[in-house]
């Protein structure tokens, strides 16, 4: 059955025709989860993170990268935590009450990642989410998705997949693995 050609139409088709007008930038818009380092405020896609916890014990495990703080018993789950000061060469900092650790899913590793407080969840349209400045060959930026402003602020939008290098993950994973094993064992 064909459609009549003097269709009106929804609203549905108005919105679409819209939309397709709209200009691409390239960047995906969506829900960040923001945090703090230091005095620079960060965002993670939302979709990434698996939960918000408090600071826990963290078990060091020997010979691993100097970013990589141990793992935690997540509910019966060995958990690797990465400090994102560390990992970003920033000073150490004294935990506060505001420190916390987010989970996330990075490169199909579910990590802890220690950040200095938790700000809020934003949502950040794709035009407004800038590529982020190129500093020269010598600097690295492929692990930023983009710069989000918002207001007058301008925060850092991780791709937490690309935080980590493949060997990194690697070395993540085998902590995770090395721990759980162990873990096995003791019961």
């Amino acid at each position: 059955m064909s459609e009549s050609p003097n269709r009106v139409p929804t609203d549905d088709s108005k919105h679409q025709r819209a939309a397709s007008r709209a200009p691409k930038t390239g960047k995906p818009g969506g829900k960040f989860l923001t945090f703090f380092l230091a005095s620079e405020e960060y965002g993670l896609e939302i979709l990434k993170v698996h939960e918000i916890i408090g600071m826990m014990p963290i078990t060091r495990v020997p010979r691993t990268p100097h970013f990589i703080r141990g793992v935690i018993n997540l509910r019966g789950k060995v958990i690797p935590v990465v400090d994102l000061r560390l990992k970003f060469a920033m000073d150490e900092k004294e935990e506060t009450e505001e420190t916390c650790i987010i989970v996330v899913q990075a490169q199909g590793v579910e990590m802890g990642i220690i950040v200095d407080k938790v700000s809020e969840v934003l949502d950040i349209a794709g035009q407004d989410i800038d590529d982020p400045p190129n500093f020269g060959p010598d600097v690295q930026t492929d692990y930023l998705l983009g710069i989000g402003k918002s207001g007058e602020k301008v925060r850092l939008l991780l791709d937490i997949d690309k935080v980590l290098s493949s060997q990194e993950v690697i070395d993540v994973r085998s902590v995770a693995v090395a721990s759980e094993a162990a873990s096995d064992q003791g019961n």
